[in-house]
């Protein structure tokens, strides 16, 4: 038993030191770029990540429900160039009704909830949200700057 003991705190510690001295500084690592990104030692940050279920209300109208999609749209393209939407997509056809999803660059949920209050569908209840908090690569809002040069027809 003692054997055993002494063998597992042994790979313990082993394990523990190859964790810890293990890591190495990235020799690309931008300082003022990850700090400016609002990036951690691993290039990792929290954002809310968002799914757009179909909501509680119906509208048969179909040029109010238009209209009211329409300054969805708007206001998506609002929030990424404020740089508060980092993502936005729809969701292909599902059972579980889920539209769409968007990834804000918020750090609370708090502030997610206010952002979507912005958007005319959300806010009609045509839209319901989910939100979580989720943690992933700081420089996913860089992308945007890429995005913008590659879209031929601009909706809205």
């Amino acid at each position: 038993m003692k054997k055993l003991n002494f063998l597992t705190y042994t790979l313990l510690i082993l394990f523990t030191y190859n964790v810890v001295y293990s890591q190495t500084v990235n020799s690309e690592y931008d300082p003022e770029l990850a700090a400016a990104l609002g990036a951690d030692d691993y290039g990792m940050k929290s954002y809310v990540f968002v799914i757009l279920k179909s909501g509680s209300v119906v509208l048969e109208d179909k040029a109010k429900r238009d209209s009211i999609f329409s300054g969805h749209l708007q206001n998506i393209g609002r929030l990424a160039e404020e740089g508060k939407l980092i993502v936005a997509g729809p969701l292909g056809k599902n059972t579980l009704n889920y539209r769409g999803i968007f990834i804000l660059n918020v750090k609370t949920l708090e502030e997610a909830e206010l952002l979507l209050q912005t958007d005319p569908a959300v806010k009609e209840k045509l839209l319901d949200a989910e939100l979580f908090t989720w943690y992933g690569s700081a420089a996913l809002p860089e992308y945007l700057k890429v995005q913008s040069k590659i879209v031929k027809k601009k909706i809205g």
